[in-house]
């Protein structure tokens, strides 16, 4: 499933003008990226319902960089045939640990600190699972573009779970028996692939 085109056209639509802003030295070339992207804003909030307000404030950054997408890793951790996943504090729903990719860390830093955050354990990273690009599957559409890490985890001390600062329970569930999915962040398949690739061998890879 892949997500609408025009939402697709104008996320295209403003990233180029993102980059030009970042780029370009002459004053009305800058009037010029300036408007494309002020149009990229409002299609953005015509086509997604999200006040053009809020989309300014996610694209704050925008004109600082080229344009590129963002990283969301998330931590499958299975115990017992069971599946770790932590339930929300902003919409109530379930999903892996997991979050934005912050820069200065590496991918298994990140994961394992979001882990930590999050479910309030410490893991090392076994395997990479799978890498999929947000707006090429069944997600609800996103006005800002991701790439989605998926990390197969192992935990390595006896703390119990605990919720952290932005999750409210964490739970263990078997792949026929998952809660609500907080779906904006988490597909079933991406948990059913977690089982499959753990009853698989499992290659040693350098995640870092």
């Amino acid at each position: 499933m892949h997500e609408n085109n025009w939402l697709r056209r104008a996320k295209k639509l403003h990233a180029i003008a993102s980059t030009g802003l970042h780029y370009c030295r002459d004053e009305y070339d800058r009037e010029r990226y300036e408007e494309i992207a002020e149009i990229a804003r409002g299609m953005l909030a015509d086509i997604t319902d999200v006040p053009v307000d809020r989309i300014e404030g996610i694209y704050a950054d925008s004109g600082q960089g080229y344009a590129t997408p963002k990283i969301d890793v998330r931590a499958a951790i299975i115990e017992h045939g069971k599946i770790v996943l932590v339930r929300e504090k902003s919409d109530g729903l379930w999903t892996l640990p997991g979050g934005f990719a912050e820069i200065g860390l590496s991918p298994r830093e990140n994961v394992v600190k979001e882990v930590l955050e999050e479910a309030g354990v410490a893991v090392e990273v076994q395997a990479l699972y799978s890498i999929r690009h947000k707006a090429k599957h069944a997600y609800p559409p996103d006005i800002l573009d991701f790439y989605k890490l998926f990390f197969l985890c192992r935990r390595v001390d006896a703390t119990p779970y605990q919720a952290g600062s932005e999750t409210v329970e964490v739970g263990l569930f078997a792949p026929d028996d998952l809660p609500a999915l907080s779906t904006l962040r988490v597909l079933e398949a991406d948990i059913l692939d977690a089982f499959s690739y753990s009853l698989s061998p499992i290659p040693t890879v350098v995640i870092d």
